[in-house]
């Protein structure tokens, strides 16, 4: 493996936090702190006070003091990431094909599982099938979804460059047994509201020779090993160094034998998620979390701690939260949204099974006054969105024994698809036995009639009256092949006739965070003026200018495919390897 020198100058190494930094000022409407210059005023104080009150925690706080006899080690090399899931592992192998000394450190004990589809735009797999994206309109509506919060720049470096990374990646993980399926399902509508959709997601999968799954980090990680590097492992990040003039010029890590300091002479790239997992920080940046989901599926190591430590030097983060929400948190009747974690713990729900695909379907759902409130057939987390002003923050999916051709006619795109192949590998088998542990579990009810179903479900009184009011509408909808309360498509619409019955209640799954420190083209951090800090770099859900709001899943992919396309294009800037 390649060594690293050993520097003994310990220079500005408790530069990594600013006045400003730890005495920042947290509101609900802009997340990101407001940064001073010198000592606190007493309005900083009667600020950062009324923050505090408005959120009920301080989810920033200031970067921590370590004190120079507290480094038990000082290393030096010409890169530096932090974070080794899709992003960091996408930005090594770049650095190794380069020939940097860099290193990769990554807080727990191994590599973070990697998040199989991403887009690409105009790829070799596009054109043999076919199809062509027209990049302007979709930039555009990428920036629709956001709101325009979005900076088209730096979409548009995903949109320009994320073919050659396919170009660069495709015989990497062809050559370790991995092949390419290309989704170029858009040939029909989607979306009550005419959403436009696109051809760009790649899947990667195979097996090794022992018949093992493959997984492109695991490839990655035996790329760039065999090429003389690997990951330094349980390194995570305490805060950044800057230099005299502000550049950022390393970090300091904690360590299990103690503080480590990396220089950096090439600087920092942050990849290191976003924070699914720190209660705080989506409390605050991302409140309506709290409203609709019921299910935490991301990593538990991504807490913020990339975005923090850039923070306290006094970058900028978006001001509009942007959670990853999937309508597939079954719950049991009666259970709500919401965080149930104490404050400075670790965000958790009241749902703990995985995510269940099926809510992503567009089956009538209702709220708990049984009446339905959305047009279902929207991306995943519309209706989630919608629910949150439902009583519990939930939803209420149910559907007849028809669900295997009502699927098959539906015929959605991204990973929703999954409940289609299910349904379609398992043509022979019963409802009660493909979904034997949800029935088993109570989240999914079965009852021979609909007024049996409404009192599994929970619905009683007014809000049962109500529901099977609904229903009848509903299957006159189907009759007449029109929605007339919210214009769902008609080839989306189902029936409820055919016994048995079926119902499940949901709340939201939230995989990540997208919401992060604002970049430029080049994925170098902001400030709050938004100017550039010399040295600091950050890609993937750690950084921003990119979404706003929401995940939009139309545009299948576009999450992990900025995140290992951005972070490529990062170190091939620092390294001067962009004309």
């Amino acid at each position: 493996m390649k060594s690293l020198s050993t520097n003994v100058s310990r220079r500005s190494f408790l530069t990594g936090a600013t006045a400003a930094g730890a005495l920042a000022a947290l509101g609900l409407a802009g997340c990101a702190p407001q940064t001073t210059a010198g000592s606190p005023t007493a309005a900083d104080a009667a600020a950062e006070g009324e923050a505090l009150a408005a959120t009920g925690t301080d989810w920033l706080g200031a970067a921590p003091e370590i004190a120079e006899g507290d480094i038990v080690e000082i290393r030096d090399t010409e890169l530096l990431i932090v974070g080794a899931g899709n992003g960091g592992m996408a930005a090594a192998a770049t650095a190794a094909d380069l020939g940097l000394d860099f290193t990769l450190c990554e807080k727990t004990g191994s590599i973070q599982r990697t998040r199989h589809w991403f887009g690409a735009i105009n790829t070799a797999y596009t054109k043999a099938a076919g199809a062509e994206v027209d990049k302007a309109k979709l930039l555009n509506e990428f920036t629709r979804y956001a709101s325009n919060q979005a900076d088209q720049r730096v979409v548009r470096v995903w949109i320009d460059e994320s073919a050659e990374v396919t170009d660069w990646l495709d015989p990497i993980l062809t050559a370790a047994g991995m092949t390419c399926a290309f989704d170029n399902n858009v040939d029909h509508a989607t979306g009550g509201t005419d959403y436009n959709i696109f051809p760009m997601e790649h899947y990667y999968s195979g097996t090794d020779a022992a018949g093992e799954k493959l997984e492109r980090n695991k490839v990655l990680l035996a790329y760039i090993n065999e090429r003389g590097y690997d990951v330094t492992y349980n390194h995570s990040l305490a805060k950044l160094v800057q230099d005299d003039t502000g550049k950022v010029a390393g970090a300091i890590f904690e360590t299990p034998d103690g503080y480590v300091q990396i220089n950096a002479a090439k600087g920092v790239l942050l990849t290191t998620g976003g924070y699914v997992s720190n209660a705080d920080m989506l409390r605050a940046c991302n409140p309506m979390v709290e409203r609709c989901v019921t299910l935490q599926y991301g990593s538990p190591n991504n807490t913020g701690d990339g975005i923090k430590a850039a923070m306290h030097i006094g970058a900028q983060k978006d001001a509009i939260g942007a959670p990853m929400i999937f309508d597939r948190g079954a719950v049991l009747p009666g259970e709500n949204a919401g965080i149930v974690s104490d404050p400075g713990e670790p965000a958790t729900f009241i749902g703990t099974d995985k995510q269940f695909n099926l809510g992503s379907q567009p089956l009538m759902k209702v709220a708990r006054d049984g009446k339905r409130f959305v047009n279902e057939s929207t991306p995943y987390d519309f209706c989630c969105f919608a629910a949150a002003a439902n009583e519990g923050g939930v939803f209420c999916q149910v559907f007849d024994s028809n669900l295997k051709e009502d699927v098959k006619r539906f015929n959605t795109i991204g990973c929703s698809r999954q409940t289609q192949q299910l349904l379609a590998a398992e043509a022979n088998t019963s409802l009660d036995e493909i979904y034997a542990d949800q029935l088993e579990k109570g989240t999914m009810v079965k009852a021979d009639t609909l007024d049996e179903l409404a009192d599994k479900l929970g619905f009683a009184d007014e809000a049962k009256e109500a529901f099977l009011t609904e229903v009848d509408k509903y299957n006159g909808f189907f009759d007449a092949q029109k929605d007339t309360d919210f214009g769902k498509e008609a080839y989306r619409l189902s029936e409820l006739r055919q016994a048995p019955f079926y119902g499940i209640w949901y709340g939201g799954s939230i995989l990540t965070t997208v919401d992060g420190l604002r970049i430029n083209p080049d994925m170098q951090v902001l400030n709050e003026q938004g100017h550039v800090i010399e040295g600091l770099y950050a890609a993937g859900d750690c950084s921003g200018s990119v979404f706003a709001n929401n995940y939009p899943e139309y545009i299948v992919g576009c999450a992990c495919g900025r995140t290992i396309t951005f972070s490529r294009h990062a170190v091939r800037h620092m390294a001067g390897d962009l004309s």
